[in-house]
């Protein structure tokens, strides 16, 4: 039976809407959209995500690609601002070649990106999107974010504080001033007070960020006199604050905490004993990460390639597209070996358990992920020419989350001396 004309439109309109619902032949290539910051002061985190996405991507084609198809990446800049990223994420995804977003670092970018992820239908991975704010309506069918979020990331340093300097009163804060570094401020003094109520908080100072000179904030900071200087600097600006604040003595007055330290370990000769982290399991030195032969030759071929080693931004990358991967061949296992539609690979990457390059991803129903957080102090090694990570804790990712639907700042108010108590202890981890 022949269709009129606007009967037959109509048919191929709503096929090509029902399309995506269901298993498709394999495509010539596999398009990912990529969304890293690779110009301005946040390249300095944003470029080794990149690195490690080639890289990754370079390695998984060599093998045959997934299940035969090529991976073929698109990337884009977010240093063009964030109506920008809008528009560039739009183009790609409304390209039925590019099956997949892996999107983005900054966490606004992340907050504007994810209703449209609902919108267009695109199985997004938040390779860096910490913000607690994203996933907090636990609606998301196609936002995933498999490493973490600010809530564990920064009670974290509070436990290692705590078990490290029982006795801490005063704690200075200088973190830079947007989203990311007040919502740290907030999480971490929150934890402090909650798990030890007699701290003070003696200064709390937020420098613009891509801030090149730092000495009204470190003259601040050695006039208040804190027993603990907490900072999420990043970047350029941790390496410059670093580099102004050692000779003036603040590393030796205060005991300082790095959020971000590990990303600068590399290039500035950072003291002995400074608390650092990797914002996840992200180390590529855990005993986790070296017990895993697919990690060694990742981070091999990256020192290869890039002439250092990876930073936890790339290992957070990695893990995202180690992640992605095992959505589609979980999708695939599935429907009998079928390419998987959009739909289909969300579905398998909702409550999924992934083993990594450094750990395991478990994805809650609000498509959140638990990750484990590793920290620990800065130490020599005879067998690298800058400082590693030592007195390592492994703290787990479902103890430091709050549960699903809860208010999470006041969850975070809720901890407890005994809740600490319950914590492993620094050096536990080897």
């Amino acid at each position: 039976m022949i269709k009129s004309g606007w009967m037959a439109a109509l048919a191929v309109s709503l096929g090509a809407l029902a399309a995506p619902a269901f298993a498709q032949d394999k495509p010539a290539a596999l398009g990912v959209g990529v969304l890293t910051f690779t110009s301005g002061p946040a390249a300095a985190y944003g470029m080794p995500g990149k690195n490690a996405a080639e890289l990754m991507i370079d390695e998984i084609n060599a093998k045959g690609g997934i299940a035969g198809v090529p991976l073929k990446a698109t990337y884009v800049d977010e240093a063009q601002g964030t109506q920008g990223v809008i528009a560039e994420y739009r183009r790609l995804a409304d390209d039925k070649t590019n099956q997949v977003m892996i999107a983005a670092l900054s966490s606004a970018n992340c907050l504007a990106l994810a209703p449209l992820a609902e919108q267009l239908q695109a199985p997004t991975i938040g390779w860096n999107c910490d913000t607690h704010q994203l996933l907090l309506d636990g609606k998301s069918r196609y936002y995933f974010r498999p490493n973490g979020n600010t809530i564990p990331e920064f009670v974290a340093y509070a436990l290692y504080l705590l078990q490290q300097k029982p006795d801490v009163k005063r704690i200075a804060i200088v973190n830079p001033d947007y989203a990311f570094g007040h919502d740290a401020a907030l999480i971490f003094k929150t934890a402090m007070k909650a798990l030890k109520p007699d701290v003070e908080v003696v200064a709390e100072l937020f420098p613009k960020l891509g801030s090149a000179n730092f000495q009204t904030e470190i003259s601040k900071l050695s006039a208040s006199r804190p027993d603990v200087v907490f900072s999420n600097l990043w970047g350029a600006d941790l390496e410059n604050f670093v580099r102004q604040a050692q000779p003036r003595g603040l590393f030796t007055s205060s005991q300082v905490v790095l959020a971000l330290g590990e990303t600068v370990l590399q290039r500035v000769a950072l003291p002995e004993g400074v608390i650092v982290g990797v914002l996840g399991d992200g180390w590529w030195m855990s005993p986790d990460a070296k017990a895993n032969p697919d990690t060694k030759s990742f981070v091999e071929a990256y020192q290869k390639r890039y002439g250092e080693y990876p930073v936890f931004p790339s290992v957070k990358m990695a893990n995202a597209i180690v992640y992605m991967k095992a959505g589609y061949e979980a999708a695939m296992k599935k429907n009998g070996g079928k390419w998987p539609s959009r739909d289909e690979l969300a579905e398998a990457m909702r409550g999924s358990t992934v083993k990594t390059l450094t750990g395991t991803t478990v994805t809650r129903k609000d498509n959140d992920g638990l990750v484990d957080q590793i920290v620990g102090v800065t130490t020599k090694s005879a067998d690298y020419k800058f400082p590693v990570i030592g007195g390592m804790v492994r703290y787990k990712g479902d103890a430091l989350m709050p549960p699903q639907g809860e208010d999470a700042i006041k969850w975070v108010g809720t901890l407890t001396p005994a809740f600490l108590a319950a914590q492993p202890k620094p050096g536990s981890y080897k």
